[in-house]
C-alpha cells in the first residue's frame, strides 16, 4: 500500500474501530497526566502503552538527533519492544494459514514457548521433518492494519500532537509519520527481511569469521520467515564466552571491523547492532534480526569518507562542506558561526587522546550541531548516526578496550591505499594540470579586459554579507534612533523660535504651538533613552 492509501484509507475516524482506538489512546494520555507536562521517561512510557506503533513511532524518533532533543533520543532507545506472547494455539494455526498445511506435516516439533515476543513478531524454534534446526518468526494477526490504522489516526492529529507534546516546529511529526510508515511496510513484509539476509550473507561470503542466518525461502512468506537455528552466546556474556576459551579484544575488534566494512563498502549496514542482535556461535560474529537495515549511496559513502578525514585532519572547512552536502538548509546559513561551532568541537575532541575519543559523544555534539543549523539531514544519515552510537555502546560492554573510531580510521585507511593506482593517479593529475594551463593561457585576456571595464566606469562589485539579516536589524535600530534624535530637537527648536511672536494665543504662558511641539519633543525624547536603556544586550 502507498502513501495516498495510506492517507486514504477506508478505516477512518469516523468508524467504530477507529473511534474505540481514539477512545483508548486518550484514556492511556489522561492516566499519563499529559496535561501536566511531558519529561523523556514519561514520554516513553506513554508509547510503551498505547501499543505497537506507537513504540515503532518512538524508536524511529530515538534515531532523529536532528528534530529530537537528544534526552529524550536516549531515553527512547529504553522502549521495551518484549509483550505478551500469543497462545501456541493462535501460533499454530497462523503457519497453517500461511503454508496451506498442518504444521506437522512441515515440522517435527515446534517449541510451544516463544525465544521471544515483541510488537510485530514472535519467535520460536523448531525441527523441520529432515532434522534441520530452524527458528520461525510469526506475525501477529492484523497487525498491519492496527498500525496501518494508528498511523491515519497520527496524521490526523499532527496538530494536537505538537500541542500537546509542546514541540511546536522542534519535531516535523509529518516527516517522522512518513518514515514510520515506509519502515512499518518494511518491518512487516518478511519477504524484504528474507532479501535483508540474503544481500547482507553475500556482502558477507568472504569473511570467515562473520554468519547470519539463511533464509528457507520454500517456507517463507510475508507473514512467516524461516531460518535457521543460531545456536550460540550473546556477545555481551563476557564471562561465559571466556570460560569457553573466547578473547573478547578480538571479537570486539573483529565485530567493529566488519561494521565498518558494511558501512564505508557495502553501503548496506545493519541498523540495530544492540547486544541482542550480535551472537557467538562456532567461532564466529552471528548478525541476527536485519528487519531494521540502512542503505548508503556510493555518494553518502565518499561523503562520509570525507567526514572522518576531516574530523582526524581538524580540517573544519572540508567537514563544514560536508555537513552542507549531507544536509539542505531550512534557513539562511551563519557561516561564520557555524565555522566557529565546529571548530569548538574538533578542538574539544582533538584535545584527548585519539584511543579515548569516544566516536558517539562526538556524533552527539554533530547532530546537536546541525539542529542548531537548521540543516535537514536526510534520514539514512540520521539511521547511521544512531547506528554507530548504538555499536559503541554493544562494544563499550563486551569490550570496552576496542575503540571504533579508531578502527574506523584504519579502515578506511586501508582502503584509500587499495584504491590507490599510480597509473589512474598520473592521468588523473595530468588530466588536470593540462586543464589548469590550458585555462591560464585566458588569464592576460581576462585580466585586459576587466581593465578595460573598469577604465569605462562599468565594474561592479557585489558583496555578500555574512549575518548580514543581524547587520541589517542593527542599521535599521540605528537608523531609527537617529531619526527619533533629529524629530525630538527639531520640534525642540522649532518650538522655541515660535516662542516670541506675541499674536499666538498661550499655554501656561507660552504659544500653545510652542507648548505642543515642547510636549512632542520631550515624549520623543523619553522615548528614546527607554529604548537605548532597555534595549537587549546580546
Amino acid at each position: 500500500m502507498n502513501e495516498a492509501n495510506l492517507t486514504q484509507a477506508p478505516n477512518d475516524t469516523k468508524s467504530p474501530a477507529s473511534r474505540k482506538r481514539l477512545q483508548e489512546i486518550l484514556g492511556v494520555l489522561r492516566r499519563h497526566r499529559l496535561t501536566r507536562g511531558i519529561t523523556p521517561a514519561k514520554l516513553r512510557e506513554i508509547l510503551e502503552d498505547l501499543g505497537p506503533t506507537y513504540v515503532k513511532l518512538g524508536q524511529i524518533m530515538s534515531m532523529r538527533s536532528d528534530m529530537l532533543p537528544e534526552v529524550y533520543c536516549r531515553e527512547l532507545t529504553k522502549l521495551r519492544t518484549e509483550v505478551k506472547p500469543l497462545p501456541y494455539s493462535v501460533v499454530s494455526s497462523l503457519i497453517e494459514e500461511e503454508l496451506k498445511d498442518t504444521a506437522e506435516n512441515i515440522f517435527s516439533w515446534i517449541d510451544e514457548t516463544p525465544l521471544g515476543s515483541a510488537s510485530i513478531a514472535q519467535v520460536h524454534p523448531a525441527i523441520l521433518r529432515d532434522g534441520t534446526k530452524v527458528v520461525i518468526k510469526i506475525q501477529r494477526p492484523s497487525i498491519k492494519k492496527i498500525m496501518q490504522n494508528d498511523i491515519v489516526l497520527l496524521k490526523r492529529a499532527v496538530g494536537i500532537l505538537k500541542l500537546a507534546m509542546g514541540t511546536e516546529d522542534l519535531i516535523d511529526f509529518r516527516t517522522i509519520l512518513d518514515e514510520l510508515w515506509k519502515t512499518t511496510q518494511e518491518e512487516v513484509d518478511f519477504i524484504q527481511e528474507a532479501a535483508n539476509l540474503d544481500l547482507f550473507y553475500t556482502n558477507q561470503k568472504d569473511i570467515t569469521y562473520v554468519t547470519c542466518p539463511k533464509v528457507f525461502h520454500n517456507l517463507t512468506t510475508p507473514r512467516l520467515l524461516v531460518m535457521d537455528y543460531v545456536d550460540g552466546i550473546q556477545i555481551d556474556e563476557v564471562k561465559r564466552l571466556e570460560e569457553l576459551g573466547y578473547d573478547m579484544t578480538e571479537i570486539g575488534q573483529k565485530a567493529a571491523e566488519n561494521y565498518c566494512k558494511q558501512i564505508l563498502e557495502d553501503g548496506f549496514f545493519h541498523a540495530d547492532p544492540h547486544p541482542g542482535n550480535l551472537w557467538i556461535a562456532g567461532g564466529q560474529i552471528a548478525w541476527l534480526d536485519l528487519g531494521m537495515t540502512g542503505r548508503l549511496t556510493e555518494h553518502s559513502k565518499r561523503l562520509l569518507k570525507n567526514a572522518i578525514t576531516a574530523i582526524l585532519e581538524h580540517d573544519i572547512y572540508s567537514l563544514k562542506n560536508v555537513l552542507l552536502a549531507f544536509g539542505e538548509p531550512q534557513d539562511r546559513i551563519n557561516h561564520a558561526r557555524l565555522y566557529t561551532d565546529i571548530d569548538d568541537i574538533l578542538g574539544r575532541y582533538m584535545s584527548v587522546d585519539f584511543g579515548t575519543m569516544r566516536l558517539g559523544d562526538l556524533l552527539e555534539r554533530m547532530l546537536s550541531l546541525v539542529k542548531e543549523h537548521r540543516l535537514a539531514i536526510t534520514p539514512d544519515i540520521t539511521l547511521l548516526s544512531r547506528s554507530m552510537i548504538t555499536m559503541e555502546g554493544t562494544l563499550a560492554i563486551c569490550s570496552p578496550e576496542v575503540n571504533i573510531l579508531e578502527i574506523l580510521s584504519v579502515h578506511m585507511s586501508s582502503l584509500l591505499l587499495k584504491d590507490l593506482d599510480a597509473k589512474k593517479l598520473l592521468t588523473r593529475k595530468g588530466r588536470q594540470l593540462y586543464a589548469s594551463l590550458d585555462k591560464s593561457l585566458d588569464i592576460p585576456v581576462q585580466l585586459s579586459d576587466l581593465l578595460n571595464i573598469t577604465k569605462n566606469g562599468q565594474a561592479q562589485l557585489n558583496l555578500q554579507v555574512s549575518d548580514s539579516e543581524e547587520i541589517r536589524l542593527g542599521i535599521t535600530k540605528i537608523a531609527n534612533r537617529f531619526i527619533l534624535s533629529l524629530l525630538s530637537g527639531a520640534m525642540f527648536i522649532g518650538s522655541g523660535l515660535i516662542a516670541d511672536i506675541p499674536t499666538i494665543p498661550l499655554w501656561f504662558g507660552i504659544p500653545w504651538i510652542s507648548f505642543l511641539g515642547y510636549s512632542i519633543s520631550g515624549v520623543l525624547m523619553i522615548i528614546l533613552i527607554l529604548r537605548i536603556l532597555f534595549t537587549p544586550k546580546k
